[in-house]
């Protein structure tokens, strides 16, 4: 029986769960096979038959999509129904290539819509809330991905998308919303900008932040909720799998997003073999789509590094917090560094703010990486002495050597949308 204000799924048995998932893979599989030549060469060239699968350990057998798959596919080539049914389309940004194409059918937006309502009211959102949408809106699945869910919960949507700070933080004092959905980086900046404002963040209405589109860590959690007196959940998703709300954290626990498993099939891989991993286990995570219409993805790899762990607020399994991404991984000196890594760092530096940038260089055959850091404007502490202690930090606890600028409040460049990290040096001396 399903619990008050819980889809009967998120209440059934594991039995249940496995259940319907094997008989919606099965469609999934017949469905890519059968419209999308990709699947159809793919599968014949490693002898599978979507008619093989006969318990959902099988699909380990079935071979991976990558996203350079995609891109040779360019523009529709991954649809699997006839373009005049592709209601809508998004797409990657394309910064290293050509740009991954998404396409949705009706049924495809109201199957996300569906997900992200799912995910909101997980996060402790209820019908009838102002939610402000500061994700982008346009080709990015954030902004509309959450307007949609939001809309389809019945809330009221405030669809403010990325950029005007000021005016977000005068929206959100005069509108009075309870959620907001943004990036943790951007929500940093409405923060910033509500105290430039002689505000107090922790007395304004918002209760609940639903943070996604980026690698955060606890201790930026800890950050945000401390300064702006909310609830912040993570919520999971990518543009090729379907957008926002593929899994979400529920607020009871806050233990990591759990994967809505009715509709997207979770697997761990050791990225470097492929192998598949038991649950427990690090590695890159892999998502196969049970119910998309327009662009089924069968095993796509994600390149976020995590762990599937068992259910805890619902029976779906739940990954732990994304640590990063394979192609975001640093190598420094030997050894493997991820943005967020650093990040966990600075956040145990009294006298510094999250707002940080790693520039990498090289010097030779060695990549070196220095860490710009903003100094709180309340900082009794010398920048020096701050830059000392931050290096000490990073080098017992991650294990390299770095160089560490702490530099004046606001000069790190602030993004709107997804925050860029890394900054890529000219070579010494060239």
């Amino acid at each position: 029986m399903a619990q008050a204000g819980l889809e009967a799924i998120e209440s059934a048995s594991l039995d249940e769960l496995r259940a319907l998932q094997l008989e919606r893979l099965r469609w999934s599989l017949g469905h890519a096979y059968d419209n999308v030549a990709h699947y159809r060469s793919a599968f014949d060239a490693a002898g599978i038959h979507p008619d093989d699968l006969t318990g959902l350990e099988d699909l380990g057998r079935f071979p991976l999509l990558t996203k350079a798959d995609l891109r040779d596919n360019y523009p529709f080539g991954m649809f699997a129904v006839p373009r005049n049914e592709v209601l809508r389309l998004h797409a990657s940004s394309g910064t290293t290539g050509k740009p991954t194409v998404v396409g949705y059918t009706k049924a495809d937006i109201a199957t996300w819509s569906a997900v992200v309502a799912r995910s909101i009211y997980a996060a402790g959102g209820r019908p009838g809330d102002i939610a402000h949408v500061a994700y982008g809106y346009g080709l990015f699945t954030g902004g509309l991905g959450a307007h949609y869910g939001a809309e389809a919960l019945g809330c009221t949507v405030v669809p403010v998308s990325g950029g005007q700070t000021e005016k977000q933080v005068t929206l959100i004092r005069d509108f009075e919303p309870r959620i907001i959905l943004v990036t943790p980086s951007y929500c940093l900046n409405l923060i910033d900008e509500m105290e430039r404002q002689g505000m107090d963040p922790a007395a304004c209405s918002l209760e609940v932040g639903i943070f996604g589109a980026e690698p955060w860590t606890d201790g930026l959690r800890t950050e945000i909720e401390t300064r702006l007196g909310i609830h912040a959940v993570d919520i999971y998703g990518l543009s090729e799998v379907m957008g926002p709300g593929v899994a979400q954290e529920c607020v009871e626990t806050k233990d990591g997003p759990t994967v809505w498993e009715d509709h997207f099939l979770p697997e761990i891989i050791d990225p470097e073999t492929g192998e598949v991993l038991p649950d427990g286990s690090f590695g890159e995570l892999v998502f196969t789509s049970l119910t998309k219409q327009a662009m089924p993805v069968i095993r796509y790899r994600t390149r976020d590094l995590t762990r599937l762990l068992p259910g805890s607020a619902r029976p779906m399994r739940r990954i732990e917090r994304i640590s990063g991404r394979s192609d975001d991984m640093l190598i420094i000196r030997g050894v493997n560094v991820f943005p967020s890594q650093i990040e966990t760092e600075i956040l145990k530096v009294d006298g510094l703010t999250p707002h940080f940038m790693l520039d990498v260089g090289r010097a030779g055959n060695m990549t070196s990486l220095a860490v710009r850091v903003e100094a709180n404007p309340a900082a009794t502490e010398l920048p020096a002495t701050l830059a000392d202690t931050l290096t000490g930090l990073i080098k017992n606890n991650i294990g390299v050597s770095v160089k560490v600028e702490v530099t004046a409040p606001g000069s790190v460049p602030r993004s709107e949308g997804k925050a860029q990290r890394i900054s890529q040096q000219p070579a010494a001396g060239g």
